[in-house]
């Protein structure tokens, strides 16, 4: 795969304990998980450095267990194999886009039996993730289950492809329809009337924060998930880590007040990761220049990507 490189930081230490000790690389035995990174914020509307986060999300694995306490299961036996980065262009951000779009699409055709995770970069690069999915897929039909403070539907014709527009980009080339793109976590006043307005007229389902409260995020993620499941062949989950609350999630291009707390987005995570409709996973917007100078956002987005394959890893023992 022309595009992907070794990433800029990777651990290359004996087997053991840790999460740096149990990623390889890819290639070394089956794969349960194929992990890669597209290290792009050239293209966000606001400066974001998201573009680090791929380096800085692989060099925290040292201070993580491959034991989850809470659960007492430990990850070991799943097999998350490293593809690199995708190497990016230093100015042409259409030409990043089509990178990873192509990568995706071989990524996910060569290892069709795992679950792909991209580490972002802006949210634009989802768009380019889906639609490498579809072209793998073409006959399938791709459900989106976004958890974001944002729409994401700005119009790519003022804007070019930002990270505000991949939902639109998305809809608008016909690569998913409306009605199978499910936000949950919008709140407050964040999201202007005619984007909200173009997304009821496309069907996209907007579950505000406050209402998920109501049952319980977790319940409510999982409830609307298995709805999605039962009207499209494959789901691919984004997660923009803008749908923090910024006191625990300083370290993002957008971060805002009144957003969910890590447990809420831990909970959520832990139950995708059980769902079988679930093929696909990406973490976006995360911006380590910044963050908390306890990295407080990067450690809460590894705990996060392990809460989901812990999900994974229940989800084979029913």
């Amino acid at each position: 795969m022309k595009h992907l490189q070794q990433p800029e930081w990777s651990w290359r230490a004996a087997t053991g304990d840790f999460v740096h000790q149990w990623v390889k690389p890819l290639g070394e035995g089956v794969a349960d998980m194929v992990l890669y990174g597209a290290p792009l914020s050239r293209s966000s509307i606001s400066v974001s450095g998201a573009s680090l986060y791929p380096l800085e999300f692989r060099k925290m694995w040292k201070g993580f267990s491959t034991y989850n306490l809470d659960e007492d299961l430990d990850l070991s036996g799943y097999a998350v194999r490293d593809a690199g980065d995708i190497a990016m262009h230093t100015t042409d951000i259409l030409l990043s886009h089509e990178r990873i779009e192509e990568t995706t699409r071989e990524l996910v055709s060569v290892f069709d039996t795992a679950t792909t995770c991209l580490i972002g970069g802006d949210h634009s690069v989802t768009a380019c993730a889906v639609r490498g999915v579809k072209r793998a897929f073409p006959t399938e039909r791709i459900g989106i289950l976004q958890l974001d403070t944002h729409l994401d539907v700005r119009d790519p014709v003022e804007l070019g492809p930002a990270n505000g527009t991949p939902i639109r980009q998305l809809i608008d080339g016909g690569t998913v329809r409306g009605e199978d793109v499910v936000n949950i976590g919008l709140h407050g006043y964040f999201n202007a009337k005619p984007l909200v307005a173009y997304a009821r007229e496309q069907g996209i389902r907007m579950v505000t924060l406050r209402k998920a409260r109501e049952l319980g995020v977790a319940q409510c993620v999982m409830n609307e998930l298995s709805l999605l499941a039962e009207k499209v062949d494959r789901v691919y989950v984004t997660i923009d880590m803008d749908v923090l609350d910024i006191s625990v999630a300083p370290g993002v291009p957008a971060s805002t007040p009144g957003g969910m707390s890590a447990e809420e987005l831990f909970q959520s995570l832990l139950l995708i990761g059980q769902h079988n409709a679930v093929r696909h996973i990406d973490f976006v917007c995360l911006d380590p220049t910044r963050d908390a100078a306890s990295n407080t956002t990067v450690k809460t987005g590894v705990y996060a990507w392990l809460e989901f394959i812990t999900g994974r890893v229940l989800r084979e023992k029913l």
